[in-house]
C-alpha cells in the first residue's frame, strides 16, 4: 500500500485528490496538509513528517509555495508528485538536480488529464508541418499564474520542431500593450484568458497558406485529472527518477 500525504488538501483540487487516494485500492491517505487550519490537517510538510509516515507527497498548492515544498521533500528523501503550476525553467532544473543528487523520485506534470496530454502530443506532431502557430489558454479567474503550465509545456514541446512559428509575419506595433499575448519558446504567442465559467481549456492554432488547423481540449470536471495523478503516484513509488510531463509514462 502506498502511503500518501496530500498538500493543499483543502483546496478544490486537493479535495478531489484526497477522495481519489482514499478510493484507490493501491493508495492510503496518510496525511492531509494545508495552510488553512482545520482539525486533523497539518499546516506544513515538516509538521506532517514528524507526526506520521508517508511515502509520497502529492502537491496541489500555490505557485508561491510549490518550489520550497518540493525542495523540502527532495532534501528529506520524500518522493513528490507536483500538479501545482508556476515553476520556472530554472526551478524545474534545480528540482531535477536535487532529485538525482538525493536519488528521490520527483514527478512534475503541468496537466494530469490524459486528454490534455494527447492534445499536447498532437500539437508536437503538427508543429513539424506548420510554420505558424499560437496558443490560447482559458481558465477560471481564480488561477494565479499565467500563462498556464500546460501552455508553456505545449510550446516547449512544439519548439523542438523549429526555431520560430512566426514565418512571414509583418513587423507589429501593439497599440495596447500585450494585445499579441506573451512570446514563448520559438516565438509562439500564448494568450491567457481568465474568466468565470471556464475550468481549464486550451486551443492550439496552426496556419499555413490556404488552411488552418485547430486542436482543442476542455476540462469540465476535476475528476478528469485523477487517473493521471494516481498513475504518476504509482510510478514515483516504484522509481527514483525525475519526470517532467505525464506523456513520459503514457
Amino acid at each position: 500500500m502506498i502511503k500518501v500525504a496530500v498538500c493543499g488538501a483543502l483546496g478544490k483540487m486537493g479535495k478531489e485528490v484526497v477522495n481519489a487516494v482514499k478510493e484507490h485500492p493501491a493508495t492510503e491517505l496518510a496525511a492531509q496538509i494545508d495552510i488553512t487550519s482545520a482539525e486533523g490537517v497539518f499546516q506544513s510538510i515538516d509538521e506532517a513528517s514528524k507526526n506520521c509516515e508517508f511515502d509520497i507527497v502529492i502537491d496541489f498548492t500555490q505557485p508561491k509555495s510549490i518550489y520550497e515544498n518540493a525542495k523540502y521533500c527532495l532534501t528529506h528523501n520524500i518522493k513528490i508528485v507536483i500538479g501545482t503550476t508556476g515553476l520556472t525553467d530554472e526551478q524545474i532544473n534545480e528540482l531535477e538536480k536535487l532529485s538525482k543528487e538525493n536519488n528521490t523520485g520527483c514527478f512534475i506534470a503541468p496537466n494530469f488529464s490524459t486528454g490534455a496530454v494527447l492534445m499536447m502530443k498532437c500539437a508536437e506532431l503538427c508543429a513539424k508541418y506548420f510554420d505558424n502557430a499560437e496558443i490560447i489558454e482559458l481558465h477560471h479567474n481564480q488561477k494565479k499564474d499565467a500563462p498556464s503550465g500546460t501552455a508553456i509545456k505545449t510550446a516547449l514541446m512544439m519548439s523542438k520542431a523549429k526555431e520560430s512559428f512566426t514565418a512571414g509575419n509583418c513587423p507589429e506595433t501593439e497599440t495596447i500593450q500585450g494585445a499579441r499575448g506573451g512570446k514563448s519558446y520559438s516565438d509562439i504567442h500564448i494568450h491567457s484568458v481568465r474568466m468565470p465559467g471556464f475550468m481549464a481549456s486550451q486551443e492550439v492554432l496552426f496556419g499555413s497558406m490556404g488552411q488552418t488547423l485547430s486542436i482543442r481540449h476542455d476540462s469540465t470536471d476535476r475528476k478528469c485529472y485523477m487517473p493521471g495523478i494516481l498513475m504518476a503516484t504509482e510510478h514515483v513509488f516504484k522509481h527514483n527518477d525525475f519526470i517532467y510531463g505525464l506523456e513520459n509514462i503514457l
